[in-house]
């Protein structure tokens, strides 16, 4: 049966199923709850885990450095061999694991592929663990995000749920995932159901915002209940500034589809060396990371703590666009690199980047307006993933949730605004749609991929 009419079919089978009684409903719920806290351990585990690895990765640089040109080398071999690693555990247990994660959700929930098994688990965590610790610049919210959706369908079919309330159950466990990586328990039921199955259902809406707080309430004895990133406490922009943020909007959102487009085109130029095994692709992208850690260990891995220096202020105006244009090349590679690794949060690290230097500059040019730079850092941040993804309810609140900060919530709405209209005038297909058909030309090669070659 070809995967169209497979889709069909389990789609009829949804539509044959009864939409369930009271006490289907308050099962669904507790299995939601259920979910939500296995999903909320292994995403605190995988959150402290990266924190150790990063750490380690820092001495590992201090000791090379006193170890001259053999401690150089030492690094460039570490990264390369734990990228390698990476990718190799996702070829030989788990292709799924591969990259985000989100795009193999996506596609689940909309009965396209079949769910992914327990094994992407312990893959998605050690490789996931591995790349990024190494430096590679990609997210820790795909595979949370992931590994909570599988947790789902593992619990689900435990407990003999049909396919119907399975996939409520992964589309929960995906939001709550979500909702770990970043202390932000609003926004993973939110992108539920703006991003995962993109309407509003009332069992999934019910699930998505059980399993979020759930998880949270299990994350947060041990990571802490502190707003990931810190910023000062604003002013209220005067009105006078309203047309800057729209210009930020619109900036973010030309950037978002030079974001996109170099993704994708990253993404075409390394299947060109399919031929070669992925660990050697792996291994080069990491050796080239291992190089640029040795001389710039404050601009390799996820993010976090660039997001945080930026949201301070603590970044030169000349030197923003540069790293700007660093950042996101490195994102790219390294999510060519075919390891476990989402793009949340090197998209933030973009937007804030890209906002602090609007923001300077526009303090600079507009000096009676007592424009705070750091302000422009946090709606940049909101604005460029809403350029990127298309999901601007969910950037607002998890920029909101992350910084713990409100008083930006009207100038985020009207750079939203402008930043997913400039990405849909110049027909960009948002991100994890080109990335879910990239994921499904996999399996059907004919499939054209939107905002790309065919």
């Amino acid at each position: 049966m070809s995967s169209e009419a497979e889709k069909v079919n389990i789609e009829q089978q949804e539509a044959d199923e009864p939409a369930g009684d009271r006490g289907g409903l308050v099962a669904l719920a507790l299995l939601a709850l259920l979910v939500g806290a296995f999903a909320g351990l292994v995403g605190a585990a995988f959150r402290l885990s990266l924190a150790y690895a990063d750490r380690w990765r820092d001495l590992l640089i201090v000791w090379a450095k006193g170890h001259g040109a053999a401690g150089f080398l030492v690094v460039i071999a570490v990264c390369a061999i734990a990228v390698a690693f990476a990718a190799w555990l996702v070829r030989r247990f788990s292709p799924h694991a591969s990259g985000s994660g989100i795009p193999h959700v996506e596609a689940v929930v909309r009965s396209e592929l079949p769910p992914a098994p327990f094994i992407l688990i312990p893959v998605k965590f050690i490789g996931g663990l591995t790349a990024i610790g190494a430096g590679l610049a990609l997210g820790r919210e795909g595979p949370s995000v992931q590994m909570g959706a599988t947790i789902a369908h593992v619990v689900g079919r435990a407990f003999g749920c049909s396919w119907k309330d399975c996939r409520v159950l992964l589309a929960a466990g995906a939001g709550a995932g979500l909702a770990t990586a970043f202390n932000a328990p609003i926004a993973g039921a939110i992108f539920v159901l703006e991003e995962l199955v993109r309407r509003f259902e009332h069992r999934i809406a019910i699930a998505a915002l059980g399993a979020s707080a759930t998880a949270i309430a299990v994350a947060r004895p041990l990571l802490g209940d502190a707003p990931d990133l810190h910023v000062q406490a604003f002013v209220s922009p005067l009105p006078e500034t309203a047309p800057l943020y729209f210009a930020l909007g619109a900036i973010a959102g030309l950037l978002a589809v030079v974001y996109n487009r170099t993704l994708r085109l990253t993404i075409s130029l390394a299947d060109r060396f399919a031929p070669w095994p992925g660990e050697w692709r792996a291994g080069l992208i990491g050796a080239a990371v291992g190089i640029l850690a040795w001389f710039a260990p404050q601009l390799v891995g996820g993010g976090d703590a660039i997001s945080q220096r930026t949201l301070a202020g603590n970044e030169a105006l000349a030197l923003l666009p540069a790293f700007f244009l660093l950042r996101l090349t490195l994102g790219a590679v390294s999510y060519a690199a075919g390891t476990p690794g989402g793009l949340f949060a090197p998209m933030l690290v973009l937007g804030a980047q890209m906002g602090l230097f609007l923001g300077l500059i526009a303090r600079h040019a507009f000096p009676d307006l007592a424009i705070e730079p750091q302000a422009f850092a946090v709606v940049g941040m909101a604005a460029f993933f809403t350029g990127v993804v298309r999901a601007p309810l969910t950037g607002i609140v998890l920029v909101t949730e992350m910084t713990a900060s409100v008083t930006m919530l009207l100038p985020m709405l009207a750079a939203c605004f402008v930043a997913m209209l400039v990405p849909a005038l110049l027909r960009d297909a948002p991100i994890y749609d080109s990335l879910r058909e990239l994921t499904l030309r996999k399996v059907d090669p004919e499939r054209a991929v939107p905002g790309g070659p065919a």
